[in-house]
């Protein structure tokens, strides 16, 4: 016996994944999540499969480490096939993790920049509780 799977509609499915039903129409433009469309009367709707409740944590999920939209629908598709390569996976977390290092000492950078003239500013104020606007920056 088969049974009739029931398709969620966009406020249903939002609010089971914990998303905005704008979430969910911008990851369905993209072509992220399983949809299909059903007329009733003269108004058309957007049903979407069951399973994409787990796709949008999934894609949550990447999003949270680093991952652009872009970088998750290149693969997104052969990850639910079976079709995603381990080692290809292990390439695209490994160059993730370097992009996300570089950013980290980028930020590093820019902490340690605002510190030091965050110091000179106090300095300055202490010194002669001027609050002349100084126009040299000390980096």
């Amino acid at each position: 016996m088969v049974t009739e799977t029931s398709y969620l509609l966009i406020g249903a499915l939002a609010s089971q994944a914990n998303t905005t039903k704008d979430t969910v129409r911008h990851y369905d433009q993209l072509g992220l999540l399983k949809s299909r469309k059903r007329q009733a009367g003269s108004r058309f709707y957007t049903e979407f499969h069951p399973d994409c409740i787990e796709r949008i944590e999934l894609i949550k999920g990447a999003q949270a480490v680093g991952f652009t939209l872009t970088e998750i629908k290149n693969s997104l598709n052969d990850y639910y096939d079976g079709q995603l390569d381990l080692d290809w996976q292990i390439n695209a977390v490994r160059q993730k993790l370097t992009q996300i290092r570089e950013q980290q000492t980028n930020i590093n950078l820019m902490v340690e920049m605002l510190n030091q003239r965050l110091e000179t500013l106090e300095r300055m104020k202490k010194n002669n509780n001027d609050l002349t606007p100084v126009l040299k920056l000390d980096y």
